[in-house]
């Protein structure tokens, strides 16, 4: 089908660097000097939403994953297999998603509380999703008559959906992308030329941006080899909004992003990071806006053998994690070849929505908690209200809340049922009924007076009666973009991906007997990575650890320690930190317990 797609598509491309070349150049009008009440007005929408879908659809999906034997694959499936060019080409004679409807997938996603789509216009392999005029490459290749983005973008605007758009930087199709893929046979024996490359680039995204109506983001990836530079990002994201200025641009157009954390160091471009299959360990703090993508199960694009799906708990309370540190959550779905979400998804996404028709203002336009960590799950706030999503009802049904403000009202989103409420020593406890209204996550709507006043240490650690000190995981603040609080088989919470040494872990406790105590840690460590620093620090007590190796990252083991002094009393805080980290990872950490010596 594609036999004369690339003279065609070399002649296009120079045609289109002859008629928009001067684009090149950076525009008269740098977009990123705006001031903070221009950007405030741009981002409000974002800030607002917290909840959107992103689609992941393109012929990759004809082949579901599945390669001469390996079922493993996705929307990387052209560069994976290496497949000749050509030989990927003819994946797009079978891909007509007849079954394709734009209306049922925006009502799904509004009745699942989404407030935007991003959708792939174009990944890694270069195959468009809407009817380009430059190239066969595309929809237009296919037996399918439509342009889908067409009807995706009637769709969001009857609904009250902002449709955005995913578009990949990298293309391994394009015979001039500056790192063309040796198995690329359909390109010629000339040498790339990156600048011929962008001005095929600008003309798609042109036409995306001038004939689909308004575009929420400009979504790109694909920034990391070495043809792209911080030059062209800053040259892109000018170009992109001077086609619709009030469009929004993540970090992926720029150089400065940091891997999976998605958060800029160094050279930034854009206006939002993006962590990726991640939710940080905190926020970034006021000012610092951010959205985290991630999969319902280990792929992105449609894998018919993939049916590792999470939890519609976890979704849920990804999305209040998110929303409780200040970012955005963006929960993928991959469609099959026939224009179909898979069934899995589709039941939790009104599962979700279920959630969030009850709770959805716990959510919408929040900031983050006030509260460093809570025991019992995660909080949101607005104006005079926080929101307390409570993962682990109280089997007392004490609902302890450090917390010194007056309260107007507590109330159960639930059932609108009114709450009692006391203060004590922990600040504030709410009377809550015995049983948790909702398995995932059940609300409850706090109205104060003033902004929120924490009570200094009523989430600290205290001993045991019997003196012993345990430092668990669970009860640890994150501090740093790596590390991520998650749970192995056994179902007993650890500290891991721990691969930055500017990252630490902190434990707020209360030292009401000092003597001397015995250190036990329980920990996991992949042969291989030993050899990590870490210094546990006390006030003036430091301890210094180097990690060895267990079986693997979920071998645990309980190792016995040295004896230390504590002789600190009252509040202070635990801080524990990698000096060095000759491996992949520095440890997995499950507890560090003081024991008295006797």
């Amino acid at each position: 089908m594609f036999t004369t797609l690339f003279p065609r598509c070399l002649a296009l491309c120079m045609a289109v660097t002859f008629s928009i070349g001067m684009t090149a150049r950076l525009p008269a009008k740098d977009y990123r000097q705006e001031s903070a009440a221009e950007r405030d007005a741009r981002m409000a929408w974002f800030r607002e939403a917290r909840f959107g879908m992103f689609i992941h659809w393109g012929v990759y999906s004809v082949p579901a994953g599945e390669w001469q034997g390996n079922k493993n694959y996705g929307e990387w499936f052209m560069e994976e297999t290496k497949m000749p060019v050509s030989e990927y080409e003819k994946f797009a004679a079978r891909f007509n998603p007849v079954k394709f409807d734009a209306r049922e997938w925006v009502r799904m996603a509004k009745q699942a509380g989404m407030k935007y789509i991003v959708i792939t216009s174009k990944h890694h392999d270069g195959f468009g999703m809407f009817r380009s005029k430059l190239t066969d490459w595309g929809i237009a290749g296919t037996p399918f008559p439509r342009d889908p983005l067409k009807e995706l973008a009637a769709a969001c605007q009857a609904e009250g959906i902002r449709l955005c758009f995913y578009h990949s930087i990298m293309d391994w199709h394009h015979p001039d992308w500056g790192t063309r893929r040796a198995w690329n046979d359909r390109a010629p024996s000339t040498p790339p030329d990156m600048d011929r490359y962008v001005a095929f680039m600008k003309g798609q995204l042109k036409e995306l941006l001038t004939g689909y109506g308004p575009i929420g983001i400009a979504w790109f990836d694909g920034e990391w080899e070495s043809p792209w530079t911080h030059e062209r990002g800053v040259d892109l994201y000018n170009f992109v909004r001077g086609l619709q200025p009030d469009i929004i641009v993540n970090n992926r157009v720029g150089k400065g992003r940091s891997g999976m954390a998605g958060m800029d160091q160094g050279q930034g471009v854009g206006d939002y990071g993006t962590p990726e299959q991640e939710i940080p360990a905190t926020g970034f703090g006021p000012g610092v806006d951010w959205e985290s993508c991630m999969t319902m199960n280990n792929h992105w694009g449609y894998n018919q053998h993939d049916q590792n799906w999470k939890s519609t708990q976890t979704l849920i309370r990804n999305l209040i994690d998110c929303a409780s540190k200040g970012g955005n959550y963006l929960l993928n779905v991959g469609p099959t070849s026939e224009g179909l979400f898979p069934p899995a998804s589709v039941q939790r996404l009104a599962e979700i929505g279920g959630w969030m028709n009850v709770n959805r203002e716990a959510i919408y336009g929040t900031t983050a908690s006030p509260f460093r960590k809570l025991r019992w799950g995660k909080c949101t706030q607005k104006p005079g209200k926080l929101y307390l999503h409570v993962f682990d009802w109280p089997a007392d049904g004490r609902l302890a809340v450090p917390l010194s403000n007056r309260v107007k009202q507590a109330t159960l989103l639930a059932n609108r049922a009114t709450l009692r409420t006391q203060t004590s020593a922990e600040g504030l406890v709410i009377q809550v009924p015995a049983t948790a209204p909702d398995p995932h996550a059940s609300v409850v709507l706090l109205e104060i007076e003033g902004a929120p006043q924490i009570v200094p240490g009523a989430d600290a650690i205290q001993q045991a009666p019997d003196g012993t000190l345990t430092l668990k995981a669970g009860d640890a603040e994150l501090v740093g973009h790596t590390l991520q609080l998650e749970t192995k088989a056994d179902g007993i919470p650890n500290i891991g991906h721990w691969t930055d040494t500017h990252d630490s872990v902190q434990w707020p406790v209360v030292i009401s007997r000092p003597g001397r105590y015995r250190v036990e840690v329980s920990y996991a460590c992949e042969p291989g990575s030993e050899g990590s620093v870490c210094v546990l620090t006390l006030g003036d007590l430091k301890i210094e650890a180097t990690v060895t190796a267990t079986a693997g990252w979920g071998d645990f083991r309980t190792e016995k320690g040295g004896e230390v002094d504590l002789e600190q009393t009252g509040p202070t805080l635990i801080t524990l930190k990698a000096t060095s980290k000759p491996g992949l990872g520095v440890v997995n950490l499950r507890s560090i317990t003081f024991r008295p010596v006797p």
